[in-house]
């Protein structure tokens, strides 16, 4: 069957930090014009089935993922899984301690918080889903609904601010465990929006070429955080190791500014994706 396009390979549901329903989000992306969305909530695949269900008989396809959270050194690194095994015992085991990290993280910096805003963490806890991840996010809606803050934006520029005295990390791999389990798992690894602004950079050459052996199949170039400077070295780095590259939104529903569709992947580069990968397959409704 021919790849339908446009293709949208990073999405997030209100299983991890969007808006939005899976299903709402499938209505989301084909009341968009796009043909393609991979569902990639951080660090769960809850959210796949209710995709599937809501894209039956509609002419979407959806791409079962993940966004893996790994850390790489102090700053954290996010990378896209797409085509795994769910069931996979090591992915089940990571991710769920990943999620108990953040939620004991959340809880902490919620307890910081507290004692200058008047936030609680019942609070944050009403602007989740049962069975999501929580995180920062949540956080951030609970000050926007507190009325501490304008929206999500304003949050992460001040309150939540890594620089802001409240921040704390929270456990993740590395990206070198993280590519090698999602490949263990038959699944297809790419580095998310690598370039970002602030004191997120470019991994150097060393730690991509360990990644690349390990089997990394892509960087995610095309998306709004990556800086211009930054998308010339990734660019760099795709032709160095040859790599393939991807563009996706990065879609929150209200919970950023990223439009579904604002940037998107060449269908002869999914079907790359869709070969390599052997632990799912995508869904084509």
């Amino acid at each position: 069957m021919p790849i339908r396009g446009p293709i949208d390979l990073h999405t997030h549901s209100s299983v991890s930090d969007g808006t939005e329903t899976p299903g709402a989000l499938v209505r989301s992306a084909i009341a968009a014009g796009l043909g393609t969305i991979a569902l990639t909530d951080h660090d769960s695949t809850a959210g796949w089935a209710d995709a599937f269900e809501a894209a039956s008989g509609t002419g979407l396809t959806v791409i079962p993922g993940m966004e893996l959270s790994t850390n790489y050194g102090p700053a954290s690194v996010h990378m896209l899984a797409y085509l795994f095994d769910p069931a996979n015992p090591a992915i089940l085991e990571e991710t769920a301690r990943i999620r108990d990290g953040r939620l004991h993280r959340a809880e902490r910096i919620v307890e910081r918080i507290s004692r200058d805003y008047g936030i609680t963490w019942p609070d944050v806890l009403a602007q989740s889903v049962d069975g999501g991840t929580i995180g920062r996010p949540h956080i951030a809606d609970a000050l926007v609904a507190h009325g501490d803050v304008a929206d999500r934006s304003a949050a992460f520029q001040t309150i939540l601010h890594w620089q802001s005295g409240y921040y704390e990390k929270y456990y993740a791999p590395s990206p070198l465990a993280g590519v090698r389990m999602i490949v263990a798992a038959g699944g297809v690894p790419v580095l998310a929006h690598p370039a970002t602004h602030g004191r997120y950079r470019v991994i150097e050459d060393r730690a991509i070429a360990e990644l690349v052996d390990a089997g990394l199949f892509g960087l995610e170039i095309h998306h709004r955080d990556n800086t211009e400077d930054g998308k010339i070295r990734l660019y760099e780095l795709a032709a160095k190791f040859g790599l393939q590259v991807t563009g996706s939104s990065d879609y929150h529903g209200e919970g950023k500014p990223n439009r579904l569709g604002e940037n998107t992947t060449e269908p002869a580069v999914l079907e790359k994706l869709i070969a390599a990968g052997t632990g799912s397959t995508p869904f084509r409704g």
